[in-house]
């Protein structure tokens, strides 16, 4: 059981549903329709509405850029989340890699430190512990905003996974304890392709270290390439994805697309045995019962 604020997620039973939030005028998958402080605050809690167990807001982009200095960084962010934080009880987490942000994005009211450069600056550790939040660790290669041209492994999954366990070494030794670590294997993060979609098929191998894992496949690029899709034509790609990593092991899974993924996990978890049904009629009585409209 891990406890995020007022909620508790069982991971051995429960899959939670990460809704992304991004506050960049150029983010990845909407472009900036969320780049307005109302219109992030908005899109944080109609995800709530829609089955969002977690909300991820951001304020700067993983993808090769310019640097964005720490205090307008937080500018984006510490907003969004204190007004989220004021109407809900969600799971909240701030996507940086920068303590400073981290630091006012936990005071503001986020319960976890989504770190995509996987605590490449040690002092976002002791930000965490100070706070007693949980940190998510992901596997990337490339110094912030930065290109890494053609990366190339040997076995993507065990150096992967190596990376990830040096890396949760690191975070105990700096004050955060083991039940507070997630871990992310960073699909299309510094990886190709066929990095990503071996990340897929073996998955099961980075849930086997032993923490909760998150994935991140919503609308990525391996799924583009793939299917021959833009980013708006992804939908069924992405669920595909993350119905195979839950069924590998992952335990948070991050989404554009709430409703559908909503019903997409829920799906999955009936299927698991974890939760029943919402309802029992067809061929549970004298007569073959039509399903409800």
């Amino acid at each position: 059981m891990h406890t995020f604020g007022t909620r508790t997620i069982d991971f051995d039973r429960q899959v939670a549903l990460m809704a992304v939030v991004n506050r960049t005028p150029d983010s990845f998958f909407d472009g900036g329709a969320t780049y307005a402080l109302q219109a992030a605050v908005d899109a944080a809690l109609r995800a709530v509405d829609d089955g969002a167990d977690w909300v991820d807001i951001g304020g700067a982009p993983f993808s090769p850029g310019e640097p964005i200095p720490a205090a307008e960084e937080a500018e984006r962010i510490v907003p969004v989340i204190s007004a989220v934080r004021d109407a809900s009880d969600v799971i909240i987490s701030a996507d940086t890699f920068q303590p400073e942000v981290a630091r006012q994005a936990l005071a503001a009211g986020a319960n976890v430190v989504n770190d995509t450069t996987g605590l490449r600056d040690p002092d976002m550790a002791a930000v965490v512990a100070e706070a007693g939040a949980h940190l998510v660790i992901t596997h990337s290669l490339a110094a912030p905003r930065t290109v890494f041209p053609r990366p190339t492994y040997d076995d993507v999954v065990q150096e992967v996974s190596e990376f990830l366990l040096r890396k949760v070494d690191e975070a105990v030794r700096l004050g955060i304890p083991e039940d507070r670590i997630l871990l992310d294997p960073g699909h299309d993060l510094n990886k190709n392709t066929l990095h990503s979609l071996e990340i897929t098929r073996r998955f099961a191998e980075i849930a086997g270290l032993g923490f909760p894992t998150l994935v991140a496949v919503s609308n990525k690029d391996f799924i583009g390439e793939t299917l021959d899709r833009p980013k708006r034509e992804r939908v069924e790609g992405s669920l595909a994805a993350a119905v195979i990593c839950i069924l590998g092991g992952a335990r948070v899974v991050r989404m554009h697309n709430v409703p559908a993924s909503r019903a997409a996990i829920t799906m999955t978890e009936a299927v698991l045995g974890w939760r029943e049904p919402a309802y029992l009629r067809h061929n549970m009585g004298d007569h073959n019962e039509p399903a409800a409209p």
